[in-house]
C-alpha cells in the first residue's frame, strides 16, 4: 500500500498533486451528477413519446378523445401538470415526428422537453433540427437561447464552413483549425446596437460592450471578455485593440477589430499585427496560438480572401449586420418568445417538477 498522507500534515501535501485530485474528484461528482440528470430528463422524455404513441395509433375518436383524456389524466394525476390537451397533442405529435431510436441516439432525448416543442414549432426540417439539438447541448442553451438562435437562422451563418472568409485553415495546425472555423459565424447580429446614420466604431463598440452578455451569446460558446480599447505595449509603442476575448473552449486568446466600412487589405494587416503582438506578450505555453476576427460592414468574398493569403496569422473576416436591419428576424424574436411562454407554462411547472423529483431519486 502507499504512504497515506495525513490532512494535518501539510508539510506532506503537494500542491499542483493536491489541486490535481481535487478538480479530478469534482469533475467526477459533476459527471455523475449530469448523467443522473440526463437519465430522468431521458425517461421523461421517452414518456412523453409513448403516451404521443398510443394517442396516435389509437385517436380514432375525433376532437374530442384529447379533452376527455387530458380530464381523466388530470383526475388520476392531480400533482402531475402535464397532461393538458395542449400537452397530449404535443406528444401525439412528437411520435410522429421522431422514432425511439433517434429519441436515444440523437440527442432528442436529452434536450428539455419544452425545448422539443420549440424545435417542432420552428424547425420543419429534420437535420437542421438535429443540428440545433446538437448545438443546444454542446452549450447548455436554454429554451430562450435556442429560441432566439433558430429565429437568427444561426445554422445559416455558421453550420456551413465553405462560406466563410478566413485563413484559419491554412494558418492554424490540424485538427484545431477546423474547431477555430467551426467558431467562426458571417453575418454577425448586434442585436444590442441601436442602427442610425452617421454611427462612428467607437459608438457602435461601445453599444455592443454595453450588454455584454448578449455580445458573448452572438460570439459563441466559451468566449471571455478581457476589455475593449486593450492596452499592449511593443517597443516603445502604445496599441489599442478594439475587443480581446479569451476562448475557454479553443485555450486561445481572440482579438475581435470592428471597421465601420467595406473590407481593405490593410485592415487584415493590422489584426494580423495584433494577433502576434498577443502571442509574444500574453500567450503561455499551454495556450493555443491567438487568432483574429475581423468585423465589417461589407466585403468582396474574393479580394477578401487574396488579402488573407498575404498574411501568416490567423484571420477570419465576416460581416456584421445590426438586428434593425433585419425585419424578418426582429419579427421571429420578439413575439415568438412570449406567445410560446405563454403557451407552455403548464408544461414547463410539470416538468421542472418531474425533473426536481427525478433528482430525488438519483440522490437517494
Amino acid at each position: 500500500m502507499g504512504d497515506i498522507v495525513k490532512k494535518d500534515d501539510n508539510s506532506m501535501i503537494n500542491d499542483k498533486e493536491y489541486f490535481k485530485i481535487l478538480n479530478d474528484i469534482k469533475n467526477q461528482i459533476k459527471i455523475a451528477q449530469r448523467n443522473a440528470t440526463v437519465k430522468v430528463n431521458t425517461e421523461f422524455i421517452l414518456m412523453n413519446y409513448r403516451v404521443g404513441r398510443t394517442i396516435a395509433e389509437r385517436n380514432i375518436w375525433g376532437s374530442k378523445f384529447i379533452e376527455t383524456l387530458s380530464k381523466d389524466l388530470r383526475l388520476e394525476f392531480p400533482d402531475c401538470e402535464g397532461f393538458s390537451a395542449t400537452n397530449l397533442r404535443y406528444m401525439q405529435k412528437f411520435a410522429k415526428e421522431y422514432s425511439e431510436e433517434e429519441i436515444l441516439h440523437q440527442g432528442v432525448g436529452e434536450l428539455a422537453w419544452r425545448s422539443n416543442i420549440l424545435l417542432m414549432d420552428k424547425v420543419k426540417d429534420r437535420e437542421e433540427r438535429f443540428w440545433y439539438v446538437a448545438r443546444a447541448l454542446e452549450n447548455s442553451w436554454g429554451r430562450v437561447v435556442l429560441d432566439h438562435q433558430i429565429a437568427t437562422r444561426l445554422i445559416d451563418r455558421q453550420a456551413d464552413n465553405t462560406k466563410k472568409v478566413s485563413n484559419y485553415m491554412d494558418t492554424v495546425s490540424a485538427p484545431h483549425n477546423e474547431r477555430v472555423l467551426d467558431m467562426l459565424k458571417d453575418p454577425y447580429l448586434l442585436e444590442n446596437v441601436e442602427f442610425r446614420d452617421n454611427l462612428i466604431e467607437r459608438q457602435i463598440e461601445k453599444s455592443m460592450i454595453a450588454d455584454i452578455t448578449k455580445l458573448i451569446m452572438e460570439l459563441g460558446n466559451g468566449f471571455a471578455f478581457k476589455g475593449n480599447q486593450y492596452h499592449i505595449k511593443v517597443g516603445e509603442k502604445d496599441y489599442y485593440m478594439d475587443m480581446l476575448f479569451f476562448n475557454t473552449e479553443l485555450n486561445c486568446f481572440v482579438v475581435v477589430e470592428l471597421k465601420n466600412d467595406e473590407f481593405k487589405p490593410e485592415f487584415a494587416g493590422q489584426l494580423g499585427f495584433y494577433v502576434e503582438a498577443v502571442n509574444e506578450k500574453m500567450k503561455k505555453d499551454y495556450n493555443n496560438d491567438t487568432v483574429g476576427i475581423l468585423l465589417c460592414r461589407g466585403k468582396d468574398n474574393e479580394s477578401t480572401r487574396i488579402s488573407l493569403k498575404a498574411i501568416n496569422s490567423p484571420v477570419g473576416v465576416a460581416e456584421y449586420k445590426f438586428m434593425q436591419e433585419i425585419p424578418e428576424y426582429i419579427e421571429s424574436v420578439i413575439p415568438k418568445v412570449e406567445d410560446i411562454e405563454s403557451r407552455l407554462n403548464d408544461i414547463e411547472i410539470a416538468e421542472t417538477k418531474k425533473l426536481k423529483d427525478g433528482n430525488k431519486m438519483a440522490e437517494e
